[in-house]
């Protein structure tokens, strides 16, 4: 039975077995995890250890990874930016990908890096249930021997960045997606993680702090520090790992070169400060200073403008530092009034690729409403997506000629032909900064605006044609009220997700999955695909064949789980109750101004239309005003 599934797996890897890193990853609890030294939880880690060890690959080397579920749920790999070259049922999407991993069983993921040509930075996490928040991720960084900029450096270093929350996603998701939460207001992280990692391994704390037992091995925040040593030129690699907390990025008293973006080498930019959004990676040169009289702090500040309101339990700027001396004071500047961002339009790849010309263009509008459960969801084209009974895949796998029917896949999903040249017009309806990612490919980023409704030229340019070097990443930013381009070149056969990568937007619906190529994913398929993809599927009582639905026709979509949907003739009874909450909250907020008063404390009436004003415009600069009016544009 073993060497029968191993056979799929040998073909995977193939041409050269020697090429082959092999882990074997037991994805288990950590309990009294206490990384920001404020609260101990339980975490997800990896053979019993938190965080998970990094890794780090040759380009000319396969990655295997046996990954063990041994945890209370249904647990995934995601290997984010691979393209898995036409085996998109390596790509770890729960829903899309594969079904899941039921407890206590195994799947190996194979990740042709050597047959893929690319290089970089990138990460791997869970893809399933949240579970990634808990904890399951890591650094994944793919080595050359003939790397852009390997000449220019000295040493290299990883830093991760994360937001940290000290409940658990279950719990998070519980009062998130509840009628007690119309507006969709996200959990708000609890602290903010800077750690570092080289050469495989992460870097220790300071000497003489002293960090809690269970994560002793690692130094975070202020117990972490980078040694630079005069002189010296290093490549810092970023990666934000986080859940929902975008940050900004700098090191006082040193200069930054941009040489890298999700993968993508780039010509070298300057830079002072970096804006990493969910699942953003930059590499960035650094040139040490020549002198050892001082340290230096390096600052990593979450993004609170995309929170609905910064606690005052939580710093959301954290600080570690470069040491040149044990024994030389630590310099910190005085903190920037505003940031000087980095756009993506700007950076130019140093490899060039021509945008070429489309053939397809697919307009994609996403917000976020009040539906009629009362719950929040987000939405893209007006639908909220639901992970299908049956994966994409196996769906392309297993329905024959009608793999090409669109509507076999459901009514969120993108059926191309190999080779089409598509352009993803990405409009964000919403006030707020998404992160979407595309898996199994990069996007050519050929258009932005910053209002797609203007008229304005400036506010919204036209498309030019004919671009000769457009950047390419697999996770781009669409600003609020703004829009972006993607170009995508269908050359990938198999099914992947699109998706924004705000973990509780992804979790309300905020995303489609395209399929390219089904025919082609067949003809490739043939003795490749191991037979657990489909016998863990039956093993968790879900279908093993079939369309989204798991019918054998295309077109029988019964039994698939939709909405919720907008509201419409009236409240219904969940949307009456959320909305009940939120008048009895403001009750309560007024009996508690009556209370004060009556107690002998003075509040204005200017003060209170300032508190009620300073909410309203909270709500509205989110665009969710309870989730139940609009902006009128």
């Amino acid at each position: 039975m073993w060497c029968r599934q191993l056979l799929p797996l040998l073909a995977l890897l193939s041409p050269v077995l020697a090429g082959v890193q092999e882990l074997w990853w037991n994805v288990t609890y950590v309990e009294n995890a206490n990384p920001d030294g404020l609260f101990e939880r339980r975490v997800i880690g990896v053979n019993g250890t938190w965080p998970p060890p990094p890794i780090e690959v040759n380009n000319t080397d396969s990655l295997l990874v046996h990954v063990t579920n041994s945890i209370d749920t249904l647990a995934t790999l995601h290997h984010h930016g691979m393209f898995f070259n036409s085996t998109s049922w390596m790509d770890g999407a729960m829903g899309v990908a594969q079904c899941g991993i039921p407890m206590g069983q195994t799947f190996d993921y194979v990740v042709p890096i050597n047959t893929s040509g690319q290089v970089g930075t990138y990460w791997a996490h869970g893809h399933a249930n949240g579970i990634y928040v808990d904890g399951l991720r890591t650094p994944l960084l793919l080595h050359s021997a003939n790397e852009t900029y390997g000449a220019h450096y000295d040493a290299e270093f990883t830093i991760v960045l994360s937001d940290w929350y000290h409940q658990e996603h279950t719990v998070l998701m519980d009062s998130f997606i509840s009628i007690a939460n119309p507006g969709g207001a996200e959990p708000i992280p609890d602290a903010a993680l800077i750690y570092f990692s080289q050469n495989g391994s992460y870097l220790p704390p300071i000497s003489g702090s002293h960090p809690s037992p269970v994560t002793s091995a690692v130094g975070f925040n202020e117990n972490s520090t980078l040694p630079f040593e005069p002189g010296k030129t290093y490549r810092l690699r970023i990666i934000n790992t986080g859940a929902f907390a975008g940050f900004y990025f700098w090191i006082d008293g040193h200069e930054m070169q941009i040489i890298e973006a999700d993968g993508t080498d780039t010509l070298p930019q300057p830079a002072d400060v970096l804006n990493l959004a969910v699942a953003q990676r930059y590499s960035v040169l650094v040139t040490a200073r020549n002198d050892t009289s001082s340290n230096w702090a390096i600052h990593a500040n979450m993004d609170t403008s995309m929170f609905d309101r910064v606690p005052s339990t939580l710093n959301p700027n954290i600080t570690s530092t470069i040491t040149y001396s044990a024994s030389a004071n630590t310099t910190n500047l005085t903190t920037i009034s505003s940031y000087t961002l980095v756009n993506d339009t700007s950076l130019v790849p140093f490899v060039a690729l021509p945008a070429p010309d489309p053939t397809d263009t697919l307009d994609l509008v996403f917000n976020f409403a009040t539906m009629n459960d009362g719950t929040n969801h987000g939405y893209i084209n007006d639908l909220v997506y639901n992970s299908p009974v049956v994966p994409a895949i196996i769906s392309a796998l297993t329905l024959g000629e009608n793999a090409t029917s669109q509507v076999a896949y459901g009514p969120y999903s993108f059926v191309y032909n190999y080779g089409d040249v598509i352009d993803l017009v990405v409009m964000n309806a919403d006030t707020g900064k998404h992160p979407f990612h595309m898996h199994g490919y990069k996007m050519q980023i050929v258009n932005t605006a910053t209002d797609y409704t203007s008229n304005d030229t400036s506010l919204n340019p036209p498309l030019v044609e004919g671009q000769a070097n457009p950047m390419r990443r697999d996770t781009v930013t669409i600003p609020g009220g703004g829009s972006v381009t993607l170009r995508l070149i269908a050359d990938n056969p198999g099914a992947w997700i699109f998706h924004c990568h705000i973990e509780w937007h992804l979790d309300s619906g905020l995303a489609v999955q395209f399929i390219t190529a089904p025919l082609q994913i067949q003809e490739q398929a043939q003795g490749r695909v191991p037979s657990f993809l489909y016998d863990q599927c039956t093993a968790l009582g879900i279908p093993a064949s079939g369309n989204a639905a798991g019918h054998a026709s295309p077109t029988n979509l019964s039994g698939l789980p939709l909405g919720p949907w907008f509201q419409k003739l009236g409240w219904l009874t969940k949307g009456i109750l959320a909305m009940a909450g939120c008048v009895l909250t403001a009750a309560v907020g007024i009996l508690t101004v009556v209370w004060y008063s009556a107690m002998g404390g003075t509040i204005t009436e200017e003060e209170i239309e300032e508190l009620v004003l300073k909410r309203i415009e909270e709500k509205e600069r989110k665009g969710k005003f309870f989730g139940l009016f609009k902006k009128k544009t």
